[in-house]
């Protein structure tokens, strides 16, 4: 995702599915904003995986890339 206004990745965090609607647009209304860029740009690349992926990663079943884990637990804390 080339652009990393906040407006556009609140609405890319829309996902359609409520459990991640739940976790990921909180986060981007509250926190991507205040993100330092490498964490915005980790978040940005969150956002390209598929929504069954994620929601293993936010909900604990499986283990992020090692390149996710950092917004995954930033996430989490969140909610």
């Amino acid at each position: 995702m080339r652009d990393a206004d906040p407006y556009r990745i609140y609405w890319r965090s829309r996902r359609g599915l409520l459990e991640l609607d739940l976790l990921l647009v909180p986060f981007a209304r509250d926190v991507y904003a205040s993100l330092a860029d490498p964490l915005r740009a980790d978040y940005r690349r969150l956002l390209e995986a598929e929504d069954p992926d994620i929601l293993a990663w936010l909900q604990g079943q499986t283990e992020p890339p090692r390149a996710l884990q950092m917004i995954v637990s930033l996430i989490r804390r969140h909610v």
